[in-house]
């Protein structure tokens, strides 16, 4: 529900996507940080800033351990796909809570674990023998899409990671999965 106007903090931004589309939606007189701890993706991130002109967008190299924001200081705080990427969790999301303003939002949009039994078993063929296979034949990237499969074998499902947005002190969590489970977005709030 980000309205013209509101703040929010895109948290493992990467190239700047999702911090892009926050940016739009809250419109001038809003304003979005993109954070990420590679000068890369922000590098990448930057040139997406520029063709699109977005003046209340800006881009931090930081930890998503540590971010770098006062108390309160958000209406939104958000991470797509990072959260996988990060040592802790629970403290991911519990920085996230901290610097969303009372009664703000906590969103993640993540990779998840199936639902429905037979397209669970088509997925993980899918994704541990084809995808790194096809990213080896059409991208010459073997190691990377390898690494996919890899990183979510000990990522929580989504109702684990609801348990977790509530151990980080959000409440109200919400979970809609999509695409038959194979992303899920939770929503928490922090508490008024």
């Amino acid at each position: 529900p980000v309205q013209p106007g509101q703040s929010a903090i895109d948290v493992c931004c990467g190239t700047g996507d999702w911090t892009i589309s926050l940016a739009q939606k809250t419109g001038p007189s809003g304003y979005v940080v993109g954070l990420d701890f590679s000068e890369n993706m922000l590098a990448i991130a930057r040139e997406k800033k520029e063709k699109h002109g977005l003046k209340n967008m800006e881009l931090v190299l930081g930890n998503a351990m540590a971010l770098p924001f006062e108390d309160h200081s958000f209406d939104y705080a958000t991470i797509g796909f990072g959260l996988r990427n990060v040592p802790d969790i629970v403290h991911v999301l519990s920085e996230m809570r901290r610097v969303v303003k009372p009664g703000g939002l906590v969103a993640s949009l993540e990779l998840s674990t199936p639902v429905w039994p037979v397209f669970k078993q088509v997925y993980y063929v899918y994704l541990n023998g084809l995808l790194p296979l096809l990213g080896k034949v059409l991208a010459n990237r073997y190691a990377q899409y390898r690494w996919l499969p890899e990183s979510l074998k000990n990522f929580p499902d989504s109702v684990k990671l609801a348990e977790l947005f509530r151990e980080a002190g959000l409440e109200n969590v919400k979970v809609y999965l999509l695409s038959g489970g194979i992303a899920a977005l939770h929503i928490g709030q922090k508490p008024g």
